[in-house]
């Protein structure tokens, strides 16, 4: 028996596992496009006060203080799952009352507390952002964040 590989033995197992890995790599990223488009978007539930709801959130640029989905900021909350912790399951007006009030009543002025500033949104734009962030709820994250309060 021999000692060592082989020249022709060590080719084999790195064009071999290159192969494997390769394969691999290509049948993870079909999965992911897969379960994307079938899985994690609601294409029917994007209305256009949804997108511009999304150009109310991208035009303030509230990305800057806050996160939705992970992405963006950590100054202000996650928004991703605003909808649920204003309890827009239990009561969609009453969730749609609460989020306007408390955009609209920014800043608050309280000591302490890290502040909004104010934004002029108007009664169309406000409803569009609310929207969306009903729709960014309704995403299925597989349950991120890990804590209700993001």
């Amino acid at each position: 028996m021999s000692d060592g590989l082989t020249k022709a033995a060590a080719r084999n197992i790195f064009f071999g596992g290159s192969l494997f890995f390769f394969i691999l790599f290509a049948a993870l990223t079909a999965h992911s496009h897969w379960y994307i488009v079938n899985h994690s978007t609601d294409h029917a539930g994007m209305t256009d006060s949804v997108v511009a709801g999304k150009e109310v959130w991208e035009e303030h640029n509230c990305i800057n203080c806050h996160t939705i989905l992970g992405e963006g900021a950590y100054f202000g909350p996650e928004m991703g799952n605003v909808w649920t912790r204003f309890g827009g399951h239990r009561s969609p007006e009453g969730a749609r009352a609460a989020i306007a009030g408390w955009i609209r009543a920014q800043p608050t002025g309280a000591p302490g507390r890290r502040q909004m500033p104010y934004f002029e949104i108007n009664d169309e734009e406000m409803d569009a952002l609310i929207d969306f962030l009903e729709w960014t709820d309704n995403i299925d994250t597989q349950d991120w964040p890990p804590h209700p309060s993001g």
